[in-house]
């Protein structure tokens, strides 16, 4: 697992805790805590306290079958960089990353046929005292080979993930599809979590919040649909009921980013989509205004602006 955060801690931990072979790649400061206190996860689905494996990058060897990569987007060139000395020759990766732009990037590191696809969908965060802390009954992570087939190894990931607790593991043959529905999601939530500085109860109980909501997820899916990947009713028919769900506490990992003042990923979110919108004829107008109030607020974090 090349990361110990909240996605990489959840699941790599599930694997952990049902005795799978798994190994943290951290970074120096996480591999000291783990160290000293171990990986706790905090969740409704049994909490747990474990012992792990840990690993610099500078103490990696081609050892490892299956890399599964966690990271923010705004690390990946570095990701590449300390996951390529890990791999087994004939090791493969699965990203976990938000957004799609990355599968392009993977394929040309490390070939095609060592890049699968694939989605997590957890609200999950890393407290100030790294405890892996979930957030609500999200658990599933979804996966499968870019070229559709159903191969062994895919089969095999999903045999282990079948062996843990609260994890719920789909091996599909239409990831690519999958992965571009979920950018959908992002984009719609991350924008209006982001605009709003609220979740989507805050925001669906205001006077418009719901009709805007609903709007932007039409306008975000009409962007993938000229892009070739038109979401399917079953996901519109999903997305709109928990956009206009009034008590939900749903927020994005964008905005607990903007609100801990740290950096995001809005630029492989929702400005890869608006890259995508140019010369579809989609009025993006609610898209561009979430984005540059976003951007805007990485040029006040980057002056030290905030108190």
């Amino acid at each position: 697992m090349l990361g110990a955060g909240g996605t990489g801690g959840y699941f790599g931990g599930r694997l952990a805790e049902a005795d799978a072979d798994v190994t943290f790649l951290v970074r120096e400061g996480r591999r000291k805590l783990l160290d000293e206190r171990g990986l706790r996860i905090e969740s409704q689905f049994g909490n747990v306290e474990l012992n792990v494996r840990t690993v610099l990058g500078s103490d990696v060897g081609p050892d490892y079958d299956a890399v599964i990569l966690t990271c923010k987007a705004y690390d990946l060139d570095d990701a590449i960089k300390a996951i390529a000395p890990a791999l087994a020759p004939s090791g493969f990766i699965l990203p976990l990353l938000n957004g799609v732009a990355h599968i392009d990037i993977l394929n040309e590191a490390f070939g095609r046929n060592r890049v699968l696809g694939g989605s997590a969908r957890i609200q999950v965060t890393l407290t100030e005292d790294g405890v892996v802390r979930q957030l609500n009954d999200w658990r599933a992570i979804t996966f499968g080979e870019q070229s559709g087939e159903v191969s062994k190894r895919v089969e095999t990931l999903k045999a282990l993930f079948e062996g843990t607790r609260g994890v719920e593991a789909y091996a599909v043959t239409d990831i690519i599809q999958r992965m571009g529905e979920k950018l959908v999601h992002l984009t719609t939530a991350a924008a209006m979590t982001c605009l709003m500085r609220a979740n989507v109860g805050e925001i669906v109980r205001t006077p418009d919040g719901e009709t805007i909501f609903l709007g932007l997820l039409d306008t975000v899916s009409d962007i993938a649909a000229a892009n070739g990947y038109r979401p399917s009713s079953e996901f519109l028919e999903t997305y709109r009921r928990t956009f206009s769900q009034r008590d939900s506490l749903y927020t994005t990992s964008m905005l607990r980013d903007v609100e801990r003042r740290g950096r995001t990923e809005v630029d492989h979110i929702i400005g890869f989509m608006l890259q995508r919108a140019r010369g579809t004829g989609v009025d993006v107008r609610t898209l561009l205004l979430a984005y540059t109030h976003i951007k805007a607020y990485e040029q006040r974090l980057a002056a030290g602006r905030f108190a």
